[in-house]
Formats: C-alpha cells, sequence, structure tokens
C-alpha cells in the first residue's frame, strides 16, 4: 500500500535563530517536517494558472518499489537511457560516468571524464544525453575544471572494454564561473531541443544580477554551445537571472520549465521560469514585495530542503532535499502550487540529490551521503525506484 502523510503548511513568521546556510551543507533534517510554504504572499508571483488547467491533487503518496543499486560514491547527475536499457550515474569527486543495469543492480564503469578538478561542491555534476542519442551516442556533462565550470561531450562507444569506452571530452561551452561553493551544476535538454544549464554564483553574490555574467543563471544553448535563438538578450546565453544556485530543471506536459534554487539563510525556492526574468538574489531571497523581481511559487526553510534535482510527474513536483533529507511534493495548478507542499521519507535514506522521471507513475530518486556532508547510510549511496502520485 503506498503510504500518505499530511504535512500542514506553517505560517510565515520572523525568525529570531540564525539559520545554517542553505548549499547542501550540513546534516539537520530531523524530526518532522516543519515546511513553511506560502501560497501568496506579496510581491509578485512568478506566473498564473493557465485558463482550462486543472489542478493537481493536493495530496499525494509515496512507495519505495526497490533498491536500484548500491555501493555509489558522491553521485551527482543521472540519465535514463533510451527503452530501458539502464542509467548513466555521474560520480562528482572521481569524475567517471558509470552504467547500471536496473534489473540486476550491476554498475559498470564507461570511463573517467578528463579534466575534471573535484573540490568543495565542484566536480563532475550533472550529466544529459543528447536529442539524437540513438545515432551520435554522444553525453554531455557540466563539470568544473581548474579555471572554470564547463560544458562538454563525449562519445560513448560501448564495444571498448569497460572503462575506456568515454571519448576526450569536446568542450561546447565554458567560463561559467567557479567556487568551492554555488557551481550549479544541472543540465538538461529541453522539449525544444535546447540544452538549459543551471550555474551559481560561486559565493560572489554580485554576478547574479550582472547579465554579462555567466553565474547565478539558467542559461540557454544550442547543442553545440552557442546562444539559442530566441533568448531574451540578443547574443546571449543567459535565459533567466537573478539566481544564487540553480540545481534542479524540470519541464511540465506544456513544456513550461521550473527549477529549484538554494537559499542562503532563510528561504529555499522553487520557481517557473520565464525567459528574461530576473528572480532577485542577492536583493530577495524568497518572496519579495518589490514587482521587479519575480516571486517564487514555493519556499522552504534552509533546514527543511537545501534542494538539488526536481521531476516533473503528472501535474506535480518532486524535489529532492539535501539538508532537509526528505522529497518534496509540490502540486501544480499551471504555474502556480496547487496547495502546500508535502514531505515524504524525511531522514529515511539520508540526504537526496537527484531525481528523474522513470515513466508512468515512477521516479529514480539518488541519495547522496558520500559527497563529504551527510552521515553515510549503510556506507554508501544508492538508487531508489519510488512510485509517486
Amino acid at each position: 500500500m503506498i503510504v500518505q502523510r499530511r504535512v500542514v503548511p506553517a505560517v510565515l513568521v520572523a525568525v529570531g535563530v540564525l539559520v545554517v546556510a542553505g548549499c547542501s551543507s550540513g546534516g539537520g533534517g530531523e524530526g518532522l517536517p516543519t515546511p513553511s510554504w506560502a501560497g501568496s504572499a506579496s510581491g509578485r508571483s512568478s506566473a498564473s494558472a493557465s485558463a482550462g488547467e486543472s489542478a493537481a491533487p493536493a495530496k499525494g503518496a509515496v512507495k519505495v518499489v526497490r533498491t536500484v543499486a548500491t555501493g555509489l560514491k558522491s553521485p551527482w547527475g543521472l540519465a535514463s537511457l533510451p527503452d530501458g536499457a539502464g542509467l548513466l550515474v555521474s560520480d562528482r569527486d572521481d569524475g567517471t560516468i558509470s552504467r547500471v543495469d536496473v534489473k540486476t543492480g550491476k554498475i559498470t564503469e564507461l570511463g573517467v571524464v578528463s579534466g575534471v578538478s573535484a573540490a568543495g561542491e565542484g566536480g563532475l555534476l550533472g550529466i544529459a544525453l543528447s536529442p539524437d542519442f540513438a545515432s551520435d551516442h554522444m553525453i554531455y556533462a557540466y563539470f568544473t575544471s581548474a579555471s572554470d565550470n564547463r560544458i562538454v561531450r563525449l562519445l560513448w562507444d560501448e564495444s571498448k572494454p569497460a572503462g575506456e569506452q568515454l571519448g576526450a571530452p569536446d568542450t561546447i561551452f565554458k567560463g561559467i564561473p567557479k567556487g568551492f561553493i554555488h557551481n550549479g551544476g544541472r543540465i538538461a535538454f529541453g522539449p525544444d531541443g535546447m540544452l538549459y544549464a543551471g550555474t551559481g554564483e560561486n559565493g560572489q553574490r554580485g554576478l547574479a544580477q550582472d547579465k554579462k555574467s555567466l553565474g547565478g543563471k539558467i542559461l540557454r544553448l544550442t547543442p553545440e554551445g552557442e546562444p539559442a535563438p530566441g533568448n531574451p538578450f540578443p547574443d546571449s546565453p543567459v535565459y533567466s537571472y537573478g539566481h544564487r544556485n540553480v540545481q534542479g530543471l524540470a519541464w511540465d506536459d506544456k513544456q513550461r520549465l521550473f527549477a529549484s534554487e538554494f537559499g542562503q539563510d532563510t528561504w529555499d525556492e522553487l520557481n517557473a521560469i520565464k525567459p528574461g526574468a530576473d528572480y532577485g538574489w542577492p536583493d530577495a531571497e524568497g518572496k519579495s514585495d518589490d514587482p521587479k523581481y519575480v516571486n517564487p511559487i514555493a519556499q522552504w526553510h534552509t533546514d527543511d530542503a537545501s534542494p538539488s534535482g526536481i521531476a516533473y510527474v503528472d501535474g506535480v513536483i518532486w524535489m529532492a532535499g539535501l539538508k532537509g533529507q526528505r522529497l518534496w511534493r509540490i502540486p501544480l495548478d499551471g504555474t502556480t502550487a496547487a496547495a502546500a507542499p508535502q514531505a515524504f521519507l524525511t531522514g529515511e535514506y539520508g540526504r537526496l540529490r537527484t531525481v528523474v522521471a522513470a515513466g508512468g507513475d515512477k521516479v529514480w530518486l539518488v541519495t547522496s551521503n558520500t559527497d563529504g556532508r551527510g552521515r553515510p547510510k549503510s556506507g554508501d549511496d544508492r538508487i531508489l525506484e519510488l512510485q509517486v502520485r
């Protein structure tokens, strides 16, 4: 039976206690969740629901179907291979990409991505498959090098021995600011065939508001790494700005983009993304009264979330929480939250890094307890298969 849990939204109040920063740090998340979602606080909302759309049910449920694989070390990015042929997972610290057999749990290393310089929150981060993967066998990867964060593509040749299947990285985009913290890292191809990347401001807050900087942005690129046609700023890859550290990207069934974002001391965010819009950082954290900033559709205290990956399934955004050690369910009504978010799996699997739609009512969920920030569960990280609604 699917277990259903009810979470009551808390009232927004001034907090007199300093909250630990939410850049995927620390343990925390003990006991019951204390969400602090506010459906329509003052300030401009991120978007409104579209006429004729039906809101997702206010309450949902999660069932852990099985553990797919264990023994992972510092897993970060996850990509589903076509036709159920398995999963690819990136190792942040070792810079490797491995294949996971979803039937047996066997993990086979494809190879090492050369040029990765892992430190702090940097390393080999997000991965994505080429839109033409069936014919070109290209894997895209976002990683921290000695000088910057960059996006590369690599040819995967399965005919070669394990550990030697990755070709040399072809750099398609570089110059994203790197740091010990706030490297962003999530990449995904959108429904338009363009490559989107969430970046961080590497601790230099002013970069988020500087439209000439690549830090603190969502970028939109062609598969070759050029600014995508139709971007809001001429000859620029910048799609939206005023972000602190974006690590989650997902589209709904009407091709609308959502993104999760780490706050600092007060509010983490889920945003509905509009091209050319300013999401406020560092002047605004969470909801703001200033009409020039787009407000999040939901927000959480950093102890309850510190969000990384997100996935869209049947009207709902599922959001993985690192410090919060829980999986959040956010039901949508168009591009607004239909009800208060619900928390699941609180503290049961430690820090949660990545969630990916697996088809139907299933998602893949990746834990993150071996990246130096958490307390390892059974000494390793794992991939779980969940049934959600």
